[in-house]
């Protein structure tokens, strides 16, 4: 048991000048408070199994200014304590009966609430061995029983700067993240609008496929997480599939809305929509869009939404046997969206009304999807549709026109 005065060495000289009449000024009281720091709000806890120990190092860091001192002389307990107190500094005595300090010191560096918590081990061993042990395990100050009063206070205030510091630059960054949080979710928000908005002004050009839109994003986000696309991908090709017929807004009404078969030269005037979808979502080029953006900055402020329904535009009608528009473009030549989407837009097409024909039959819609495969479309982006089929008719119905 370590005694009294071989803990604390200013403990016998402040009692032996107290017992004569001596005023003598106490080594721990700190006049002011000048490095900023609120030691009266500072939770110290101290661990030792040796009550009369704790009860003089509290008596001193109360002298020094500290006002919230937690003591816990079970160490069987120590660690249900730090938990709930939440310390802001602990003292940790190292040689407890039932848990040791090195196990307590481990156990808080091993759980996420508690690992930030800086320890200062007090230890009456004084061999290189425990003082490295102590330090590998997560210390953040070692001190030699006894110890100079003075000395601890110094060296609890460096820690507790230094941890004021830490707790400062992680509240700071929390809210510089939660401000970049805000501000990527108001450019997302106001990007889907633009999406949304160029979607409906196809609409308006082509009242007669109503809900089309919606249901061929669903439809392809819906294909898309079936063969395995990431959560944002899913998401992107939702937003960005609206825009596939975007182009269609340059197509004369005499062939968008003619109410039958297209004459060779009028489809071949109709098989340009996805260029011109194309030139809708990705207006500018990189000449023209140099006058106002510096040109190195262009491929970082290109948007992922907009690049992808600018694809999905221009190769949703290419296929799969390269016999589709506008380039002819074969097998994995074909982005991964345009795959998907060629699938979603045309059941959705065979399934409703359109100027040029009736709604096909879901057994007729899915018997010619099925034909389609590996002619017209991807056969894995087929086999995703039958896999997802009721997932398909669900879209279909909250959605229909």
């Amino acid at each position: 048991m370590q005694t009294l005065e071989s803990t604390i060495d200013p403990a016998v000289e402040i009692q032996h000048s107290a017992a004569h009449g001596q005023q003598q000024p106490d080594p721990l009281t700190i006049d002011g408070n000048d490095d900023g720091l609120a030691l009266a709000e500072m939770v110290v806890m101290m661990i030792d199994d040796e009550p009369i120990i704790t009860k003089t190092v509290k008596k001193y860091l109360e002298n020094a200014g500290f006002k919230r001192i937690v003591t816990c002389c079970e160490s069987s307990e120590a660690l249900e304590a730090i938990q709930n107190e939440q310390p802001d500094v602990v003292l940790l005595d190292l040689n407890m009966p039932e848990v040791g300090g090195f196990e307590i010191l481990s156990s808080m560096r091993s759980a996420p609430a508690l690992k930030r918590i800086p320890v200062i081990v007090l230890t009456s061993s004084d061999d290189a061995d425990t003082k490295l042990e102590s330090f590998k395990r997560g210390a953040a100050d070692f001190l030699v029983k006894p110890v100079h009063a003075g000395e601890l206070v110094l060296r609890l205030k460096n820690i507790l700067t230094a941890k004021a510091y830490h707790d400062q630059v992680t509240r700071h960054t929390a809210l510089l993240e939660h401000q970049v949080r805000l501000r990527t979710n108001e450019l997302k928000a106001a990007q889907l609008q633009i999406l949304h908005s160029l979607a409906s002004a196809g609409e308006f050009r082509d009242e007669v496929t109503g809900m089309h839109v919606v249901r061929v994003g669903r439809y392809s986000g819906a294909l898309a997480r079936y063969l395995g696309a990431s959560d944002d991908w899913v998401e992107m090709i939702e937003h960005a599939a609206p825009l596939h017929d975007v182009g269609k807004i340059g197509i004369p009404d005499a062939i968008l809305l003619k109410p039958g078969p297209l004459e060779s030269s009028e489809f071949d005037v109709m098989k340009q929509h996805g260029i011109m979808g194309t030139q809708i979502i990705c207006p500018a080029s990189r000449r023209r869009l140099a006058a106002w953006a510096d040109d190195e900055l262009l491929d970082d402020t290109e948007s992922p939404i907009m690049k992808m329904a600018a694809v999905i535009a221009e190769t949703h009608h290419e296929k799969w046997d390269g016999s589709g528009y506008p380039k002819g473009l074969k097998g994995e030549e074909i982005p991964p969206e345009g795959r998907i989407v060629a699938v979603a837009d045309v059941y959705d097409a065979l399934s409703n009304e359109r100027p040029y024909k009736k709604a096909f039959s879901r057994e007729k819609s899915f018997e010619i999807i099925e034909e389609g495969r590996g002619v017209h479309f991807d056969p894995r982006v087929v086999d995703a549709f039958f896999a997802t089929v009721d997932e398909i008719l669900k879209i279909q119905l909250e959605f229909s026109d």
